[in-house]
């Protein structure tokens, strides 16, 4: 599963580890990302979204037909 959100575009970030000794090796910061089915009153069926959780809170607050018509608009098919 790829770690990026449908609607944010959040993506894994890259650092180091650093350890006791203060030796460094690369590490990974993966978004919290979840998936989620919403029912689309517009189309009559439910959709399956790849949100972060930052992602899952926007539409709860701009609402499911708005956030598809983000999501579409990004060039991702839903």
């Amino acid at each position: 599963m790829s770690a990026h959100c449908m609607l944010t575009g959040a993506r894994p970030g890259f650092g180091n580890a650093i350890s006791h000794s203060h030796r460094r090796t690369s590490r990974r910061f993966d978004p919290n990302i979840q998936t989620k089915r919403y029912w689309l009153p517009s189309e009559g069926r439910y959709v399956r979204l790849k949100l972060s959780a930052r992602g899952i809170k926007t539409v709860d607050t701009i609402g499911v037909e708005a956030a598809v018509a983000r999501i579409r608009a990004r060039g991702v098919r839903v």
